[in-house]
Formats: C-alpha cells, sequence, structure tokens
C-alpha cells in the first residue's frame, strides 16, 4: 500500500491564512517542510481520504491526475476536510473523462447532508455518486476493505476514522480525533497494523497531562504516545508498526525539524506536505 501525504495541516493551514505569529513567520520564510496545507492523503494513486479546500492545488504541486480518481472516503464534514463545491466541475463540458465511470464517495449522513444541500438536486449525471456509510461495517472498494470507525471529534456528528486494508496490509487512518471512543476500542484487536496515522494538532502542547488524562477532539504527543502503547499492548502493533504524526496547528509552535527532534524518543513518523511511505 502506498501512502502519500497531500496536505498535513490542520484548518487554518500552516502558514495560518490570516496570522503573523512567531510560528507562521518562521514557516514564511523556511518553506520547505515547514509550509503544510489542510490534511488528505492519497492512497495506490487512486483513493483519497478527505477533499479540502487545497485539493486541486495539491494536485498540481505532485502532478496527480485528479480524473483518475476512483473513490473518496471523507472523515467528516469540517470544511478543511471536505469541500464538495468542486465536485460540481467533473460533469458535462467541465472535465473530458477517458473512463467515465462514477467518482465514488463515502461519508457519514452529515457528510451526504452537506454534499446534496449542495448540488440541491442536481444528480451531476451520475459522474459523482455518493454512498453513506455505517461504522464498524466493511465496505469493498475495488480492491480495498474500508471499515469507518467512530472517531472522538464532534458531539453532533458521527465522524470517522478509517481502518483500510488492501491485501495484507493495514492502515489506520486516525484523525481528526481525539483519544479514540472505547467502543472504537473494542474493535482494534481484530487488526494488526502495519502503519497508524494520528492527529497532532496539539502537538507538545499537551505534554502536562497526567497517566490518566487525554485530550478530546484532537491530540498532541501525549496522547498520541498512550494510543501508541495501548495498540502494541492490545496486540495490534508492534515494533514494526510505523506510528506517523500529522494534521499539525500553528499553536503547536514546533516546526518540522524542531518537531521532528521531540518525537524522536517516541518513534514517530513526522508526515510532511508530499511525503510517501510504502507499507
Amino acid at each position: 500500500m502506498k501512502i502519500k501525504f497531500l496536505g498535513t495541516a490542520a484548518a487554518e493551514g500552516w502558514p495560518a491564512i490570516f496570522c503573523s505569529c512567531d510560528a507562521c513567520n518562521k514557516a514564511r520564510m523556511l518553506k520547505g517542510k515547514n509550509i503544510r496545507t489542510r490534511s488528505s492523503c492519497l492512497i495506490d494513486d487512486y483513493y483519497m481520504v478527505d477533499f479540502g479546500a487545497d485539493t486541486y492545488m495539491n494536485s498540481l504541486r505532485y502532478g496527480i491526475d485528479l480524473s483518475k480518481l476512483k473513490s473518496v472516503f471523507v472523515t467528516h464534514s469540517h470544511s478543511d476536510h471536505f469541500i464538495p463545491y468542486d465536485f460540481e466541475l467533473r460533469y458535462g463540458s467541465y472535465a473530458y473523462i477517458e473512463d467515465r465511470k462514477p467518482l465514488m464517495i463515502y461519508g457519514n449522513q452529515s457528510v451526504k447532508k452537506l454534499f446534496e444541500d449542495t448540488f440541491k438536486g442536481n444528480d451531476l449525471d451520475g459522474s459523482v455518486v455518493f454512498n453513506e456509510i455505517e461504522p464498524y461495517k466493511t465496505y469493498r472498494v475495488d480492491h480495498l476493505d474500508l471499515t469507518p470507525h467512530l472517531a472522538d471529534h464532534m458531539p453532533d456528528e458521527k465522524c470517522f476514522v478509517y481502518v483500510i486494508q488492501s491485501g495484507k496490509k493495514t492502515l489506520l487512518y486516525g484523525h481528526d480525533s481525539g483519544y479514540y471512543p472505547e467502543e472504537t476500542w473494542k474493535n482494534f484487536p481484530k487488526y494488526k497494523f502495519d502503519a497508524v496515522i494520528l492527529d497532532c494538532t496539539l502537538g507538545p502542547t499537551d505534554m502536562d497531562l497526567g497517566p490518566d488524562e487525554v485530550w478530546h477532539g484532537h491530540m498532541g504527543i501525549n496522547t498520541d504516545e498512550k494510543v501508541k502503547k495501548r495498540l502494541i499492548k492490545m496486540g495490534s502493533a508492534n515494533e514494526n508498526t510505523k506510528f506517523i504524526v500529522t494534521h499539525f496547528s500553528h499553536n503547536g509552535k514546533l516546526l518540522y525539524d524542531e518537531l521532528k527532534d521531540f518525537v524522536s524518543k517516541y518513534g514517530f513518523i513526522v508526515a510532511y506536505d508530499g511525503m510517501e511511505i510504502e507499507i
């Protein structure tokens, strides 16, 4: 399974769109891996997790032909993860596609409502098809098995983290979320994760949490470490599992090299825009 990180920032991006704090100014000056767009990733070239405001520009940055995209797995309805307006540009004379099969979108009820409200009865000539999915059910998507699990993110929406399986490889795409709900933890023992992608919005700012404290809504390094330890303890991960942190906010303050040094003792890989990992 090939994973390409298109964006690795929280909703405001980094540098944040209207911000001039020290962390944003440093990112503007240093550039490189310190420039972070809104989070999404590409799996095996044809499948995306989330489709946010920076998708088009990232397709240009990394040479991705979106006409070949087969499916999009949406975690939740926040605008940095799902911008439905662009899908109008996939039908009619907006797009000439060699193999005009429908682009399949998978997501929860809130994401479905946002999609339907955007197009108000226009079915886009069937060029884009929405599939509402339920937590803890497995859906076959071409050669992938997709299983949404409940996240700890918003109290009024069933937000998802995804277990994605391709052949013998298993990925936990684990953001946006705080420490996972117990119902989700109960499902994890059935999996052996080759890679785990964790929310790190808070960066090091949750390091003062006590041993029994966790952050809700998002994670930081402290909570990431607790998730890692629990997954290893239950046998769902081991020393060969790649633990990757992403979805960074400028409020976490540490730029790429600083963050990489800070998390080295925890065994985390720090994602950056354009990073590719094979599992």
